[in-house]
This record gives structure tokens, C-alpha cells and sequence, in this order.
């Protein structure tokens, strides 16, 4: 593999602007990849190595590389980040706002994160806000820090002008903060039953008022220097169809890019479409429920389920424009991706189904997120405690609950670490 050619300041070249790319005609239906990173240095070396298989077979147009929750990859994102760049892939990097304090100052942490992309070549970010601590409500900035994505895309605009391509998220459903549970018996508009759904018997859905506050903040992150809108996952192509009409209707015109989470298992689609409040159709739901023991028959669901999404999203008509990219959330797995891309005939090197090695399927669990949840196993860094380890048992207010040898403490939030 050959290093990156530097240019005469000693900087790597840098990747050309996503925005640019979108740009450009293509015959074919351009695909783009998104990985985290992974726990162990295993999966680490399992990551590159399909990365660059990957790379080869399926030519993506970009490559995102997530930012873990509070912070806790940041380190090992731009790594990877700068790997992708060097080995051929057009990095895209998530940045967050979460938890980057560094010196004491709650900014300089995102300052370096851009400067070490600067200088290593890469060019296109997605700026995020992150997640709030566990058993916080609201997330709270550091005084003096960031508030929202909005304001780290303004500072990029602002420190760094037009260096960097930068892309924002979007939420054809409303952010997860935004969508609140319909009370028995209370109305839904049409568009509000359209992106509702249902988890332990309780709808839940992103009403007409709060949405239109998304619609709102979602076109200040454009007009501040946003490039492109990359989505928040869905399962009902219908609730992106309509996502793009009112972004449209509001004023946005920049490129959208559907995010397509790949259905890999039923408890990992399960535990994320309920975090979310993502919408299950009943069809979805019940097809999923009939195989839900069997794995490779998840799969194979997932490929046909992902097959027939993509189809919907590429095909235009006078109301709907079409898709620029699929964007795959392929949870650090290659077999759906390579099916649904052999279904929909854009395999460049034969039946990628049949190249499709996830052996190492075991070693691909992330990070996660820097913020201690409940289960979590923690080190208590408190006087008379010793760096004793416990496992969490409940937060709120702030405070931490912690079972140790069968005895139950709480602390306060800078007293617990947690271990990964």
C-alpha cells in the first residue's frame, strides 16, 4: 500500500469536497460507507482490512468514520479518518461538540481535531452536536463552549472558511428530543401519523409545531455553510419522500443523502429503531418477528428488506427527485451491503455476495459512548473507594447508583469512570 504524496508544505493532498463530487454526473448510482470505530486493536485490524476490500468492491463515493458519544473516539476517528484518506477513500468525519474540552478551554479540542484534518488531507466533515451525559435531560455546553451544530458549523465556516466541505444531519422523523408520545385519544395530523410509530403499545411521533422548528434549524445549519443533509436512519421511504418535499418547500436546496441502516440482527434492530422512536411499519415489524431466531435469515431479510428501499429511493417521478448517493450504515459489516448492491446490479467485480468474509464478526463492537449507562461497569475515583470498580445501577439527577460486592453507593458524575 502506497503512503500519501505529500504536497511542498509537508501536508498530505488533500481529499476533494463532497460537495463536489455530488456534482458530478455519473451513469451509475453512487454508494458511500459509514464505519465506527471499533473496541479492540483486533477489530481495529479487521476494520482497515475491509475498509480496503470494501474500497475495491464496491467504490464508494465517500467514507464516513463516526465520533463516539461524548467524545470517546476522538483520538481513534481521526486515526481512522486519516487512514481511510491515505489508503484511497475520501474521508468524511464526524466531529462533535461533546466533551472536547482540552487545556480548560471547551473549544480547543475541536480547534485541533480541524487542524490535524487540515494538514492530513482531509477536507469533509459532518458537524454534530453529540449526546447529552446518561440521566441528563438536556444537553448542557461547557461555559464558553458549543451549544448545537449549529454553532460548530458556523465556527468552522469562521476559523477555517472554506477549507473544509461540511455536512449536517437530518431528521425525516424529528430528532429523537422532538418526537413525544401521543396521549389516548389525541389527534394526528396526516403527516404526523406518517412518521409516528409504536414501541411497548405507546405511539410516539414528531408533532406538526416542534417539527417545523426541525424544518427551521435544519435550514439555519445550510444557510451557516452546511454543503449537504446526511439522514438520521429510516424504514419507511415514504417518510423520506416527504422529508425532501418540505425541505424543499422550506427554502433547503442542497443535495440530501438518505442514510440506510443495514438490517445485520434483530436485537441490534430492535435496540436502535426503539432508541430512536424510528418508524416500524406493520409489515416491517411482522416479517421481522417470523424470523427473529433465525440469523442468517435476518440477513437475508435485511438484503431484499435494503434492496427494495434503495429501488424506491432511486426511482424518480414528477413530485420526488431521486437520491444523489445511498448512504450505508454497515455497522462495520460487509454481507448486506454486498447483497443489496449485487440485487440492484451495481457489483463492479462479479457476485460480491460471494467475497463476503465476516469472520471477524465478533470483534466489530464499538467503542461506545464516553458516558457511563446504566449496566455499565465503572471506576469509582473517590477517597476511601480505591479505584474500586462497580457496575451501575441507576441514574438521575445527575447521580450515579453503583453495586459493589453486593453494596450500593452513589457518587456524583465526576466520581465514576467508565470502563471499557
Amino acid at each position: 500500500m502506497c503512503p500519501a504524496e505529500t504536497t511542498p508544505t509537508g501536508t498530505r493532498n488533500p481529499d476533494p469536497k463532497i460537495i463536489d463530487i455530488l456534482k458530478e454526473e455519473r451513469e451509475e448510482q453512487a454508494v458511500s460507507l459509514e464505519y465506527f470505530p471499533p473496541r479492540t486493536d483486533a477489530g481495529l485490524k479487521n476494520l482497515y482490512a475491509r475498509m480496503e476490500r470494501m474500497l475495491s468492491t464496491t467504490k464508494p463515493l465517500f467514507t464516513d468514520m463516526t465520533w463516539g458519544a461524548g467524545g470517546s473516539t476522538a483520538e481513534l476517528s481521526l486515526a481512522i479518518a486519516q487512514h481511510a484518506h491515505d489508503t484511497g477513500h475520501v474521508a468524511n468525519m464526524h466531529l462533535t461538540c461533546t466533551n472536547m474540552e482540552k487545556d480548560g478551554d471547551p473549544i480547543k479540542g475541536v480547534h485541533d481535531a480541524l487542524v490535524a484534518c487540515q494538514e492530513g488531507g482531509i477536507r469533509n466533515i459532518v458537524a454534530l452536536r453529540g449526546d447529552p451525559p446518561e440521566g441528563q435531560e438536556e444537553w448542557i455546553a461547557d461555559k464558553g463552549g458549543f451549544t448545537c451544530a449549529l454553532d460548530l458549523v458556523k465556527y468552522i465556516r469562521k476559523e477555517f472558511g472554506d477549507t473544509f466541505g461540511i455536512s449536517v444531519a437530518g431528521y425525516p422523523e424529528g430528532h429523537p428530543n422532538a418526537i413525544s408520545e401521543v396521549k389516548e385519544g389525541e389527534p394526528m395530523t396526516e403527516a404526523e401519523q406518517g412518521r409516528s410509530s409504536n414501541f411497548d403499545g405507546v405511539t410516539y411521533t414528531c408533532k406538526e409545531a416542534d417539527y417545523q422548528k426541525e424544518m427551521d434549524y435544519l435550514k439555519q445549519k445550510v444557510d451557516a455553510g452546511a454543503d449537504f443533509i446526511i439522514t438520521q436512519m429510516f424504514f419507511d421511504t415514504q417518510v423520506f419522500k416527504a422529508f425532501v418535499k418540505d425541505c424543499r418547500e422550506c427554502g433547503i436546496t442542497c443535495p440530501i443523502v438518505p442514510g440506510l441502516m443495514c438490517i445485520n440482527a434483530y436485537a441490534g434492530f430492535r435496540k436502535m429503531s426503539k432508541f430512536c422512536k424510528t418508524r416500524v411499519t406493520p409489515a416491517l415489524d411482522e416479517a421481522l418477528e417470523a424470523i427473529k431466531d433465525d440469523a442468517e435469515a435476518v440477513k437475508k431479510f435485511g438484503v431484499d428488506f435494503g434492496t427494495q428501499m434503495c429501488q424506491e429511493l432511486m426511482t424518480t417521478s414528477d413530485n420526488y427527485e431521486g437520491v444523489p448517493v445511498l448512504h450505508f450504515y454497515t455497522l462495520n459489516l460487509e454481507k448486506v451491503v454486498y447483497g443489496i448492491m449485487d440485487q440492484l446490479g451495481l457489483s463492479t467485480n462479479g457476485n460480491l455476495s460471494e467475497k463476503t468474509d465476516e469472520s471477524d464478526a465478533k470483534d466489530m463492537v464499538a467503542v461506545g459512548s464516553a458516558w457511563a449507562r446504566v449496566g455499565d461497569t465503572v471506576k469509582i475515583n473517590a477517597e476511601d473507594y480505591g479505584s474500586k470498580q462497580g457496575i451501575v445501577k441507576e441514574i438521575k439527577d445527575g447521580l450515579y447508583t453503583v453495586e459493589m460486592d453486593g453494596v450500593e453507593a452513589t457518587f456524583a458524575k465526576d466520581a465514576v469512570t467508565k470502563v471499557f
